[in-house]
């Protein structure tokens, strides 16, 4: 008999993600009732915003639930349907949870076309980092033709679209990762202008080096020192897109703010967060968008999958805070 392995919020972390914070186990799996049909997931993706759903807390989404179904992004394969718009043999993602299989009534859930790319790219390039890459900086960051455009954490799952998207629209884009082979990527595979990198003792220097006009636009995956050292280089009325703040999701007790707060009203800087479920209505355009630059060569996606299944979640989860994945970071059910 085949069985639902689901992996559980056991208690609320307290700083770093540890393996007893989740509860790993087989249960019995439904059948889908009318209306319905169910997933068998072959790859869950790995964001950087779990950790900010396993806090209790006021939030832009309600906290995870101990007891609850650790919330993820999946792509996968309809293997039993009820539903008339999704037949046996789809393949499709969404926000389905980390588990093995998972029985929706399709809200929210897209087909994930495999002819344009493989199953695991719809949720990274083409799924949820690919979105946010997209309306973030066109609806939040604003860029114009010949602006210099920042984007921290570039190399990566939302980073490295940010960037080749903003190459697209004819900004000189600059990233900061974190190691010499990281920066060589951003510049010889994704098409970065520069890059700098963070590790080095003399970032505020070399970002000033590399930004010699100044900076337009400032996507923010990181916060912390690397915003400090972006917001003196910001031009008049720049624009800096919150996407992230990754430096803080681990801290147990509160950071401090940009000590460099004061560029903000010297240059009328406008800065903004904002998350990936704020644009539901730019989805069709996104998807549209970005699928028609991926046939045309114009968008590269690095993707760091990684074996063990369910059973190796929070291991891997916690690749994404010590910097240890390279690209999107996704397990392999």
């Amino acid at each position: 008999m085949t069985m639902n392995k689901t992996v559980r919020l056991a208690r609320r972390p307290h700083g770093e993600v540890q393996r007893e914070d989740f509860a790993i186990a087989e249960e019995a799996l439904s059948d889908p009732a009318e209306g319905q049909f169910r997933v068998r997931a072959e790859y869950v993706s790995l964001d950087p915003a779990m950790r900010g759903w396993m806090n209790e807390g006021k939030s832009y989404v309600p906290p995870v639930g101990i007891g609850e179904v650790m919330r993820g992004f999946v792509s996968g394969t309809v293997d039993a349907s009820r539903h008339a718009k999704f037949k046996e043999g789809d393949t499709v993602s969404g926000l389905l949870g980390v588990q093995s299989h998972a029985i929706t009534d399709g809200q929210g859930i897209a087909k994930a076309d495999t002819s344009l790319a493989p199953l695991q790219t719809w949720v990274g390039g083409l799924g949820m980092p690919g979105l946010t890459a997209y309306c973030g900086l066109t609806y939040v960051g604003e860029p114009k033709e010949g602006e210099t455009v920042v984007v921290s954490a570039a190399s990566g799952a939302v980073g490295q679209v940010v960037g080749q998207i903003a190459n697209i629209y004819g900004c000189r884009t600059v990233g900061i990762a974190g190691g010499p082979e990281k920066c060589a990527a951003l510049t010889d595979e994704f098409g970065f202008d520069a890059a700098v990198d963070y590790k080095k003792e003399w970032l505020a220097d070399d970002l000033k080096a590399a930004c010699s006009d100044g900076i337009d636009v400032n996507f923010e995956n990181v916060g912390g020192d690397i915003l400090d050292s972006v917001l003196p280089l910001m031009n008049f009325r720049g624009r800096i897109a919150i996407c992230g703040l990754i430096s803080a999701y681990n801290a147990t007790k509160p950071v401090p703010g940009p000590y460099n707060f004061r560029s903000i009203l010297v240059n009328r800087l406008r800065v903004q967060g904002f998350i990936v479920f704020d644009f539901l209505d730019k989805y069709p355009e996104a998807y549209k968008q970005l699928g028609t630059w991926y046939k045309q060569g114009k968008l590269k996606f690095r993707e760091d999958v990684r074996d063990g299944g369910l059973d190796a979640f929070p291991d891997v989860l916690k690749l994404l805070y010590s910097g240890g994945n390279f690209g999107k970071l996704i397990l392999k059910v």
